[in-house]
């Protein structure tokens, strides 16, 4: 497989019926992860779920087009009213229904999520009557029901045990993720590891961005990736959403978390009211698998929104998971080291969670 070619937050504390199941040694498709209990064997078992979507081999017209309200969103409906797909205006991610899968990170938590959402980026901004327009009929026609890897998919596969995965030049464009490299002046719950490790610093590569800005890889920081990095590396250098080298400069997703979340880039589910526990949203019920969380954590950070991750929707108990880059586990995670991942109740980041973004 031949990968695309090519935040500054801070510290986080804390997819009808059974057909087949395929094990996939070494395919692109990296959903559940079943670490083995031999320590030797250190790589997980790679497994997808390939239940028939709802509505793969719909006809003419049995699909619904429907608008909806807050925010403003076109929706696709079966023949029985169940939602096929969700097109938010202003955004490029859309969720659709596909084959059931089940992310799992045994090393780090016993939430599972299983699911029925694929998200993917659109080529273009969704917009009232897209669904008309040929672009879409065109990309709708070659992902509705594909397996192909999609947001989820991506950022699985940069977890704890995640296998390398390299393009055809052998450039390791994917496998475990670290947080970032030891804080040399740092400690066990203040800033052990430092933060600012984007997706070139993982790769070990330069990247030339669109405003032709070159970056150069720390070789301190290969392999690593901190939050908003893990972001910009799932939504920018795998799902190709434009990149900009740093907060301010050009017009393509920002570097740190606060720049993100702050932008003018796609539509504000949960708009930013502020930064203190009282701007904490009093509903998160808008919330769609694939849309980004921000956080207020560290008073040090001022006024910054200082933390990003991607909702995944419910976990097999019920609550609410996202998945980020932190710290404590040292990589990407949806597990409980240093603060459940949970946006529901009032856990450490549940407390914490100040606005969301359909990008």
């Amino acid at each position: 497989m031949t990968a695309p070619r090519t935040k500054q937050s801070k510290r986080p504390r804390q997819i009808l019926h059974g057909v087949t199941v395929v094990a996939l040694l070494a395919g692109s498709a990296y959903f559940t992860v079943e670490l083995r209990k031999d320590e030797q064997a250190k790589a997980p078992a790679v497994q997808a779920i390939t239940d028939k979507p709802a509505g793969a081999e719909l006809k003419s017209g049995e699909q619904t087009w429907e608008r909806l309200n807050t925010p403003a969103r076109t929706v696709l409906r079966d023949a029985g009213g169940k939602v096929l797909a969700t097109f938010t205006d202003h955004a490029r991610t859309a969720t659709l229904t596909g084959p059931s899968r089940t992310f799992a990170e045994p090393t780090s938590t016993k939430s599972r999520v299983i699911t029925e959402n694929w998200v993917r980026l659109m080529p273009e901004k969704w917009k009232k009557g897209a669904e008309k327009q040929q672009w879409f009929k065109d990309w709708f026609k070659t992902y509705y029901g594909s397996e192909e890897d999609d947001l989820f998919a991506f950022a699985f596969q940069y977890i704890e045990g995640a296998p390398v995965k390299k393009d055809d030049e052998g450039v390791s464009y994917a496998g475990d993720a670290q947080f970032g490299p030891l804080n040399p002046v740092g400690s066990e719950g203040n800033d052990l590891r430092l933060e600012e490790s984007d997706f070139f610093d993982y790769l070990g590569i330069p990247y030339t961005f669109r405003n032709g800005v070159t970056r150069q890889p720390a070789k301190v920081r290969y392999r690593s990736m901190d939050c908003s990095g893990f972001m910009r590396t799932i939504f920018g250098y795998r799902a190709r959403y434009p990149l900009a080298p740093l907060d301010g400069q050009g017009d393509g997703l920002p570097r740190t978390a606060n720049g993100i979340g702050r932008s003018k880039l796609g539509a504000d589910v949960i708009p930013l009211k502020g930064i203190t526990p009282a701007d904490r949203p009093t509903s998160i019920d808008v919330l769609q698998p694939g849309d980004l969380v921000f956080f207020k954590l560290d008073q040090r950070t001022g006024q910054r929104l200082d933390h990003i991750g991607m909702y995944m929707g419910h976990d097999s108990d019920g609550h609410l998971i996202f998945v980020s880059s932190r710290e404590e586990v040292n990589g990407p995670t949806i597990g409980d080291k240093g603060g459940t991942s949970r946006l529901d109740g009032n856990g450490y980041y549940a407390s914490t969670l100040r606005s969301a973004k359909r990008l």
